[in-house]
Order: structure tokens, then C-alpha cells, then sequence
């Protein structure tokens, strides 16, 4: 029988980072956010609105959101 290494051991799960939450949940890809919310540098300061369209069982709710530092901010 063939020795078998073990890959994850103690040391692996000591430096394992864990994804964060909404990326664990699969609600949120940072890539595409990222470059929908990126502003370009000659509009330092700037905001980026986006309109944002959720779906109730009866109701259709529209948004005008931007982004910052600490989180979306909603206009409308």
C-alpha cells in the first residue's frame, strides 16, 4: 500500500483566510463590483450613480445608489 501525504494539516488551516461572507454565500462578485463602481481619476471625488432594480412578489423597487468607503448609499 502507497504512503499517503496528508495535505492539510495543522500548518495549512493555521494560514488559511477565510472569503468574506458575501463571497462564501455567493451573492457577490468583488470583480465585476469592482470595476462597475471604479471611477476614473480625472473625476476625483466624484460620484458614480447606478441605478438598482429589485424585484418583491408585487412590487418592482428602483434605486439610484453610489458607492463609498463605508458602504452604498442610496439617493432615491
Amino acid at each position: 500500500m502507497a504512503f499517503v501525504k496528508v495535505l492539510k494539516n495543522k500548518a495549512y488551516f493555521k494560514r488559511f483566510q477565510v472569503k468574506p461572507r458575501r463571497r462564501r454565500e455567493g451573492k457577490t462578485d468583488y470583480r465585476a463590483r469592482r470595476k462597475m463602481v471604479r471611477q476614473d481619476k480625472n473625476k476625483f471625488n466624484n460620484k458614480k450613480y447606478r441605478m438598482v432594480v429589485r424585484f418583491t412578489n408585487r412590487k418592482v423597487i428602483c434605486q439610484i445608489m453610489y458607492a463609498t468607503i463605508r458602504g452604498d448609499m442610496v439617493v432615491a
